[in-house]
Protein backbone atom coordinates (compact mmCIF):
# COMPACT_ATOMS: atom_id res chain seq x y z
CA UNK A 1 0.00 0.00 0.00
CA UNK A 2 1.30 3.45 -0.53
CA UNK A 3 0.00 6.90 1.03
CA UNK A 4 0.24 10.22 -0.72
CA UNK A 5 0.03 13.45 1.01
CA UNK A 6 -1.68 16.13 -1.26
CA UNK A 7 -1.96 18.36 1.05
CA UNK A 8 -0.66 18.72 4.68
CA UNK A 9 -2.54 22.54 5.58
CA UNK A 10 -4.91 23.32 8.06
CA UNK A 11 -8.02 25.42 6.70
CA UNK A 12 -6.05 28.89 6.13
CA UNK A 13 -3.20 27.23 3.75
CA UNK A 14 -0.03 27.98 4.49
CA UNK A 15 1.45 30.60 3.65
CA UNK A 16 -1.07 32.34 4.71
CA UNK A 17 -2.86 35.22 2.61
CA UNK A 18 -1.13 38.34 4.17
CA UNK A 19 0.97 36.97 6.54
CA UNK A 20 4.89 37.49 6.32
CA UNK A 21 5.81 34.96 9.42
CA UNK A 22 9.00 33.18 9.28
CA UNK A 23 7.02 30.29 8.32
CA UNK A 24 5.03 31.82 5.59
CA UNK A 25 8.64 33.32 3.88
CA UNK A 26 10.35 29.86 4.27
CA UNK A 27 12.20 28.97 1.09
CA UNK A 28 11.84 25.30 2.81
CA UNK A 29 9.17 23.55 0.32
CA UNK A 30 8.18 21.50 2.92
CA UNK A 31 6.48 24.83 4.86
CA UNK A 32 4.25 25.39 1.61
CA UNK A 33 0.86 23.56 2.92
CA UNK A 34 -1.86 23.69 1.05
CA UNK A 35 -5.26 22.28 2.58
CA UNK A 36 -5.31 18.48 3.90
CA UNK A 37 -6.36 15.49 1.40
CA UNK A 38 -4.21 12.50 0.30
CA UNK A 39 -4.48 9.23 -1.99
CA UNK A 40 -4.30 5.92 -0.91
CA UNK A 41 -2.87 3.49 -3.48
CA UNK A 42 -3.56 -0.51 -2.86
CA UNK A 43 -1.19 -3.28 -4.41
CA UNK A 44 -3.64 -4.15 -7.16
CA UNK A 45 -3.69 -0.19 -8.07
CA UNK A 46 -7.13 0.46 -6.95
CA UNK A 47 -7.08 4.60 -5.62
CA UNK A 48 -8.93 6.04 -3.01
CA UNK A 49 -9.09 9.85 -2.43
CA UNK A 50 -9.60 10.99 1.06
CA UNK A 51 -11.58 14.62 0.61
CA UNK A 52 -11.69 17.08 -2.01
CA UNK A 53 -9.97 20.31 -1.22
CA UNK A 54 -9.89 23.66 -3.03
CA UNK A 55 -6.75 22.62 -4.72
CA UNK A 56 -7.30 19.70 -5.85
CA UNK A 57 -6.19 20.20 -9.31
CA UNK A 58 -2.87 21.65 -8.53
CA UNK A 59 -2.63 18.64 -5.98
CA UNK A 60 -3.59 15.89 -9.01
CA UNK A 61 -1.13 17.27 -11.22
CA UNK A 62 1.57 17.46 -8.68
CA UNK A 63 1.30 14.10 -8.17
CA UNK A 64 0.57 12.72 -11.47
CA UNK A 65 -2.66 11.01 -10.65
CA UNK A 66 -5.36 10.90 -13.73
CA UNK A 67 -7.27 8.68 -12.11
CA UNK A 68 -9.01 7.94 -8.65
CA UNK A 69 -11.68 5.27 -7.95
CA UNK A 70 -13.41 6.11 -5.18
CA UNK A 71 -13.13 9.20 -2.71
CA UNK A 72 -13.75 9.30 0.94
CA UNK A 73 -15.12 12.59 2.39
CA UNK A 74 -13.90 13.24 6.18
CA UNK A 75 -16.60 15.95 6.72
CA UNK A 76 -18.36 18.72 4.92
CA UNK A 77 -16.40 21.60 5.77
CA UNK A 78 -14.66 23.77 3.07
CA UNK A 79 -11.38 22.96 3.03
CA UNK A 80 -11.89 19.64 2.82
CA UNK A 81 -14.59 19.74 -0.36
CA UNK A 82 -14.66 22.85 -1.96
CA UNK A 83 -12.10 21.35 -4.83
CA UNK A 84 -14.87 18.51 -5.94
CA UNK A 85 -15.64 20.05 -9.37
CA UNK A 86 -12.14 19.49 -10.06
CA UNK A 87 -13.32 15.51 -10.37
CA UNK A 88 -14.83 16.33 -13.70
CA UNK A 89 -12.09 15.56 -15.70
CA UNK A 90 -11.44 12.02 -13.96
CA UNK A 91 -15.03 11.31 -13.93
CA UNK A 92 -15.32 12.05 -17.83
CA UNK A 93 -12.15 9.81 -18.33
CA UNK A 94 -13.77 6.85 -16.11
CA UNK A 95 -16.97 7.45 -18.29
CA UNK A 96 -18.29 6.43 -15.59
CA UNK A 97 -19.75 8.20 -11.84
CA UNK A 98 -17.39 8.08 -9.11
CA UNK A 99 -18.83 6.37 -5.80
CA UNK A 100 -18.25 8.84 -2.74
CA UNK A 101 -18.26 7.09 0.57
CA UNK A 102 -18.94 9.52 3.47
CA UNK A 103 -21.11 10.14 6.70
CA UNK A 104 -24.53 10.58 5.63
CA UNK A 105 -24.86 14.38 7.10
CA UNK A 106 -21.79 15.20 4.99
CA UNK A 107 -23.23 13.85 1.60
CA UNK A 108 -26.64 15.33 2.01
CA UNK A 109 -24.28 19.20 2.42
CA UNK A 110 -22.54 17.90 -0.57
CA UNK A 111 -25.87 17.11 -2.22
CA UNK A 112 -27.34 20.74 -1.62
CA UNK A 113 -24.03 22.48 -2.68
CA UNK A 114 -23.07 20.91 -5.68
CA UNK A 115 -26.61 19.49 -6.57
CA UNK A 116 -25.31 19.41 -10.43
CA UNK A 117 -22.90 16.69 -9.38
CA UNK A 118 -25.13 14.43 -7.56
CA UNK A 119 -28.52 14.71 -9.00
CA UNK A 120 -28.59 12.00 -12.39
CA UNK A 121 -31.80 14.74 -13.39
CA UNK A 122 -29.42 17.56 -13.98
CA UNK A 123 -27.92 16.63 -17.17
CA UNK A 124 -24.86 18.10 -19.16
CA UNK A 125 -25.25 20.48 -22.33
CA UNK A 126 -24.61 18.77 -25.96
CA UNK A 127 -20.82 19.53 -26.09
CA UNK A 128 -20.18 20.17 -22.12
CA UNK A 129 -19.70 17.80 -18.90
CA UNK A 130 -20.18 18.03 -15.33
CA UNK A 131 -18.58 16.07 -12.47
CA UNK A 132 -20.14 12.42 -12.18
CA UNK A 133 -20.69 11.17 -8.26
CA UNK A 134 -22.34 8.30 -6.49
CA UNK A 135 -23.05 8.96 -2.62
CA UNK A 136 -22.84 5.91 -0.88
CA UNK A 137 -23.57 6.71 3.28
CA UNK A 138 -21.41 4.40 5.49
CA UNK A 139 -21.60 3.98 9.36
CA UNK A 140 -19.45 4.12 11.76
CA UNK A 141 -17.50 0.81 12.79
CA UNK A 142 -19.18 -0.81 10.15
CA UNK A 143 -16.24 -2.06 7.24
CA UNK A 144 -17.12 -1.29 3.96
CA UNK A 145 -15.56 -3.11 0.70
CA UNK A 146 -14.15 -0.47 -1.77
CA UNK A 147 -12.11 -2.58 -4.72
CA UNK A 148 -9.77 -5.22 -3.06
CA UNK A 149 -9.91 -3.30 0.82
CA UNK A 150 -11.86 -3.10 3.55
CA UNK A 151 -12.37 0.17 4.95
CA UNK A 152 -13.68 1.30 8.52
CA UNK A 153 -15.27 4.50 9.57
CA UNK A 154 -13.93 6.05 13.00
CA UNK A 155 -15.89 8.25 14.15
CA UNK A 156 -14.42 11.01 16.08
CA UNK A 157 -15.33 14.62 17.40
CA UNK A 158 -14.70 17.91 15.67
CA UNK A 159 -16.61 20.65 17.67
CA UNK A 160 -20.52 20.08 16.59
CA UNK A 161 -19.16 18.00 13.83
CA UNK A 162 -18.62 14.25 13.78
CA UNK A 163 -15.50 13.59 11.48
CA UNK A 164 -14.93 10.38 10.22
CA UNK A 165 -11.06 8.87 10.03
CA UNK A 166 -11.01 5.65 8.41
CA UNK A 167 -9.06 2.92 8.73
CA UNK A 168 -7.56 1.34 5.55
CA UNK A 169 -5.91 -1.80 6.54
CA UNK A 170 -2.26 -1.08 8.30
CA UNK A 171 -3.17 2.86 7.85
CA UNK A 172 -5.05 4.79 9.58
CA UNK A 173 -5.97 8.47 8.78
CA UNK A 174 -7.93 10.66 11.40
CA UNK A 175 -8.15 14.50 10.49
CA UNK A 176 -9.53 17.61 12.37
CA UNK A 177 -10.54 15.86 15.62
CA UNK A 178 -10.57 17.35 18.52
CA UNK A 179 -10.27 14.26 20.60
CA UNK A 180 -10.16 10.26 19.93
CA UNK A 181 -12.72 8.29 22.09
CA UNK A 182 -12.05 4.95 23.14
CA UNK A 183 -14.02 3.45 20.36
CA UNK A 184 -11.85 4.95 18.27
CA UNK A 185 -8.66 4.59 19.88
CA UNK A 186 -9.66 0.40 19.35
CA UNK A 187 -10.59 0.84 15.78
CA UNK A 188 -7.16 2.25 14.85
CA UNK A 189 -5.02 0.29 17.77
CA UNK A 190 -2.83 -2.26 15.53
CA UNK A 191 -2.26 -0.10 12.03
CA UNK A 192 1.14 0.17 11.21
CA UNK A 193 0.99 4.20 10.02
CA UNK A 194 -1.16 6.52 11.97
CA UNK A 195 -1.73 10.13 10.53
CA UNK A 196 -3.55 12.22 12.92
CA UNK A 197 -4.02 16.11 12.61
CA UNK A 198 -2.07 18.43 14.84
CA UNK A 199 -2.76 22.04 14.76
CA UNK A 200 -1.00 24.66 17.59
CA UNK A 201 1.11 23.65 20.47
CA UNK A 202 -0.98 25.27 23.05
CA UNK A 203 -5.29 24.00 22.84
CA UNK A 204 -7.85 24.14 20.62
CA UNK A 205 -11.72 24.17 20.61
CA UNK A 206 -12.22 22.15 17.73
CA UNK A 207 -9.17 20.48 17.06
CA UNK A 208 -6.18 18.24 18.83
CA UNK A 209 -3.15 20.10 19.70
CA UNK A 210 0.62 18.82 18.82
CA UNK A 211 0.97 17.08 22.97
CA UNK A 212 -2.34 16.04 22.56
CA UNK A 213 -2.06 14.27 19.35
CA UNK A 214 1.45 13.13 20.19
CA UNK A 215 -0.28 10.75 23.07
CA UNK A 216 -2.93 10.15 20.55
CA UNK A 217 0.11 8.27 19.01
CA UNK A 218 1.21 6.84 21.86
CA UNK A 219 -2.43 5.09 22.93
CA UNK A 220 -2.63 3.75 19.14
CA UNK A 221 1.45 2.03 19.04
CA UNK A 222 1.14 2.41 15.36
CA UNK A 223 4.94 2.21 14.33
CA UNK A 224 4.81 5.19 11.98
CA UNK A 225 2.74 8.22 13.09
CA UNK A 226 2.72 11.52 10.48
CA UNK A 227 1.31 14.79 11.78
CA UNK A 228 -1.52 16.53 9.24
CA UNK A 229 -3.22 19.50 9.22
CA UNK A 230 -0.67 21.73 10.46
CA UNK A 231 -0.53 25.45 10.76
CA UNK A 232 2.27 28.49 10.00
CA UNK A 233 3.07 28.25 13.34
CA UNK A 234 5.76 25.76 12.98
CA UNK A 235 9.25 25.77 10.88
CA UNK A 236 8.88 21.73 9.39
CA UNK A 237 12.52 21.12 10.33
CA UNK A 238 11.81 22.87 14.06
CA UNK A 239 8.72 20.71 14.42
CA UNK A 240 10.18 17.80 13.23
CA UNK A 241 13.62 17.87 15.66
CA UNK A 242 11.53 18.04 18.28
CA UNK A 243 8.82 15.45 17.91
CA UNK A 244 9.72 12.19 20.05
CA UNK A 245 10.86 9.03 17.70
CA UNK A 246 8.37 7.34 15.39
CA UNK A 247 6.64 10.61 14.96
CA UNK A 248 6.75 12.81 12.17
CA UNK A 249 5.37 16.28 10.47
CA UNK A 250 3.99 14.52 6.81
CA UNK A 251 4.71 17.52 4.20
CA UNK A 252 3.31 18.29 1.02
CA UNK A 253 3.92 15.49 -1.89
CA UNK A 254 5.36 13.10 0.65
CA UNK A 255 4.52 9.35 -0.20
CA UNK A 256 5.50 6.66 1.92
CA UNK A 257 4.82 2.44 1.64
CA UNK A 258 3.74 0.77 3.83
CA UNK A 259 3.88 -3.35 3.59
Amino acid sequence: MKLTFLGTGTSFGVPQIGCSCAVCRSPDPRDRRMRSAAVVETDSGLRLLIDTPPELRLQLITAGIDRIDAVLFTHEHADHTHGIDDLRAVSNRRGAAIPMYGPAETLEHLAQRFPYIFDDRVRALPGTSKPEAQARAVHEGTPVRIGDVDVIPVAVPHGTVTVFGYRIGPLGYVTDAKRVPEAALAALRGVRVLVVNALFRTEHPTHLSIPEAIQVAHEIGAERTYLTHLTHDNLHADLEAELPAGIAPAFDGLTIRID
